[in-house]
C-alpha cells in the first residue's frame, strides 16, 4: 500500500518490460533449478530437499497466474526442446500445484536421508513445513472459491483436522538478517531503498496512514515513521508549502470533495502522497514519512523526529510475511461473511486483528534506540480491536462489513502487496480506498501486461488488449469500484 507515483492512467502504470526480470527470475532462477535438483534428490533419497522445492514451485507458479493469468508450465524450462512454451490455463496450473503440495507433505513426513544443511524458514522443523503446505492450500483454495463451489470445503476439511499455521511462532515469512548492504544485500529490500544518505524514497499511502491514524490503530507507530512533525497544508502550517508539498496550495479536486477523501496532507505529521500523484519529486526525502521498524526493520516512530540513514535501527532486520496465522482468521472471517455468518465472521475478525497486532509488536525490538512508553497500552489494543468488531457487528448492510473485513485485511497485509491485490479482485473491498486523483483513471488492474521478453521471444504468447483482462479466479462482473 505504497502511494502510485508512476502514472495517471491504470493501463500504463506498469508496461511490459517493467516485469521482465521477475519472470525471468521465477522460471530461470526458481522453476528451472527446482526441474534440476528433483531427479537428483530423488535418486539420492533427499526427499526433504524435494519436499520443500515442490512448496516453493506451487507457490511461485500460482502467484504468476495471479498476477499474468494463463502462463508457460507443462512445456516451460525446457531449453531446447521447446523454445515456445504454450500456456497453460490458471486453473489448471493451480490444480497441479495442489497435487504438488500434496506431494510436498508426503516428503516432509516420510524416511529422509539427510536434512538440507539451511533452511532458512523453519530450520528443518517439518512439522512446520507440512502445517505451510495447508495453509498455502487453503490460500489456493480460497483463491478458487468464486468458481469452485467445493473449495470451501475443502478449506474446512483442513481446519476440522488442525494441521495448519495457527500461531504467530508458526508464520512462513522470511527475515532478513541485514548483514550486508553488498553483495548480496542481505537488508529488507524496502530498507534498502528508503534508509538512504538522500532519505526515503517512496511514499506512504495517504489514505492507510489517515485510516490508522484517525481509528486510533495501535499499529501506526510500528509502521510508519515520522522524519517532520508537521505536513504543509495541515492545521500546524495552514499556509502551505510550495517548495516541498505544491498540492498544500491546491484546492482537492471535484471527486475527492464529493467522496469525502483525505487530499494531499495529513495531520500529525503523516507526510504522505495521494493515489495515483505522478507529480515531480520536490527536496522531502528528510522530511516524508517512511517505512517504520514493521516490516522493514527501521525506526520506531517515538516522536523523535529526526531524519534516517543508512544504519538507522537494525540496519534492515525486517521480515517478509508469506504465510501467516492472523491472514488465515481473515480468511476464515471471509467465508463466514461470504455466507451471511456475521457472528462467526465477528469472531475470526477479532482473532485476527489481536494476533496481527501483537506479532507486529514484537518488532520494536529492532530498533535499539525506541523509547518504549509510546508504545500501545493492552487497553488502547482492547479497544481498538473491540470497537472495529463493534461497528462490524453493528453495521447495517454486508457492504459495509465487506468494507470493514477489506481495510483491516488491507492493513494486515501491508507487508506481502500480492495478498492484498487478490483480495481487492476477489471481494471488491473495500470501496472506501482513496481514488485515484485523475477521475477518469481508466479500468483497475485485473492481471498485469505479459513481459516484453516473453511476448517478443515466444511466438506462442500475444500481449494482451489492455490491464482489464481478468484471471481464472476472478468472475467479479466488474473491476472493483474503487479507483
Amino acid at each position: 500500500l505504497v502511494t502510485l507515483t508512476s502514472s495517471k492512467q491504470y493501463n500504463s502504470v506498469y508496461q511490459g518490460s517493467d516485469s521482465d526480470d521477475e519472470w525471468i527470475n521465477a522460471y530461470v532462477g526458481v522453476i528451472s533449478n527446482i526441474r534440476a535438483l528433483a531427479p537428483l534428490a530423488e535418486e539420492s533419497g533427499l526427499i526433504r530437499h524435494l519436499g520443500i522445492s515442490q512448496f516453493i514451485e506451487a507457490y511461485i507458479i500460482t502467484a504468476m497466474v495471479d498476477f499474468y493469468g494463463d502462463v508457460p508450465y507443462s512445456q516451460a524450462v525446457l531449453e531446447l526442446e521447446n523454445l515456445n512454451p504454450e500456456t497453460d490455463s490458471g486453473a489448471e496450473i493451480y490444480q497441479s500445484a495442489l497435487g504438488l503440495l500434496d506431494s510436498a507433505i508426503a516428503n516432509f513426513t516420510n524416511d529422509a536421508a539427510s536434512v538440507p544443511d539451511y533452511d532458512p524458514f523453519y530450520g528443518n522443523d517439518y512439522d512446520l513445513w507440512v502445517k505451510a503446505a495447508n495453509t498455502l492450500k487453503i490460500k489456493l483454495y480460497n483463491q478458487m472459491r468464486l468458481v469452485d463451489g467445493s473449495a470451501a470445503d475443502s478449506i474446512q476439511d483442513i481446519i476440522d483436522v488442525g494441521d495448519y499455521i495457527q500461531q504467530e511462532s508458526e508464520n512462513f515469512e522470511f527475515n532478513w538478517p541485514a548483514t550486508s548492504a553488498s553483495l548480496p544485500d542481505t537488508r529488507h529490500p524496502r530498507f534498502g531503498l528508503n534508509y538512504t544518505p538522500t532519505g526515503a524514497e517512496d511514499y506512504m499511502s495517504n489514505w492507510l496512514m489517515n485510516l490508522m491514524d484517525t481509528s486510533n490503530d495501535p499499529r501506526i507507530r510500528y509502521y510508519f515513521y515520522r522524519q517532520s512533525d508537521c505536513t504543509p497544508g495541515s492545521s500546524c502550517l495552514p499556509d502551505g508549502d510550495e517548495e516541498t508539498l505544491n498540492c498544500s496550495l491546491q484546492n482537492p479536486p471535484q471527486h475527492y470533495v464529493d467522496g469525502g477523501f483525505t487530499f494531499c496532507y495529513l495531520d500529525n505529521g503523516y507526510w504522505g502522497r495521494d493515489h495515483m500523484d505522478d507529480g515531480g519529486i520536490p527536496p522531502d526525502g528528510f522530511l516524508r514519512t517512511t517505512y517504520g521498524v514493521y516490516p522493514v526493520g527501521g525506526n520506531f516512530d517515538d516522536n523523535r523526529y529526526e531524519g534516517i540513514s543508512t544504519t538507522s535501527a537494525s540496519g534492515g532486520a525486517g521480515t517478509s510475511p508469506i504465510l501467516t496465522a492472523s491472514w488465515i482468521d481473515f480468511t476464515k472471517a471471509e467465508l463466514a461473511l461470504a455466507n451471511n455468518d456475521t457472528p462467526n465472521a465477528k469472531i475470526h475478525l477479532m482473532a485476527a486483528i489481536s494476533k496481527h497486532i501483537a506479532e507486529v509488536q514484537t518488532y520494536i525490538e529492532k530498533d535499539p534506540l525506541a523509547d518504549s512508553d509510546f508504545e500501545p497500552t493492552a487497553t488502547e489494543i482492547t479497544s481498538y480491536v473491540e470497537t472495529v468488531t463493534t461497528n462490524f457487528e453493528s453495521a447495517t448492510s454486508n457492504d459495509e462489513r465487506w468494507d470493514i473485513l477489506g481495510e483491516q485485511f488491507l492493513i494486515a497485509t501491508f507487508a506481502n502487496g500480492i495478498e492484498a491485490y487478490n483480495f481487492y479482485r476477489r471481494t471488491g473491498a473495500p470501496s472506501t480506498l482513496q481514488p485515484g486523483l485523475n477521475p477518469s483513471p481508466g479500468g483497475f488492474i485485473r492481471s498485469l501486461f505479459y513481459p516484453a521478453d516473453a511476448v517478443n521471444t515466444n511466438s506462442n504468447i500475444s500481449q494482451k488488449p489492455d490491464v482489464g483482462q481478468a484471471v481464472f479466479w476472478d468472475t467479479n462482473a466488474s473491476a472493483p469500484s474503487a479507483n
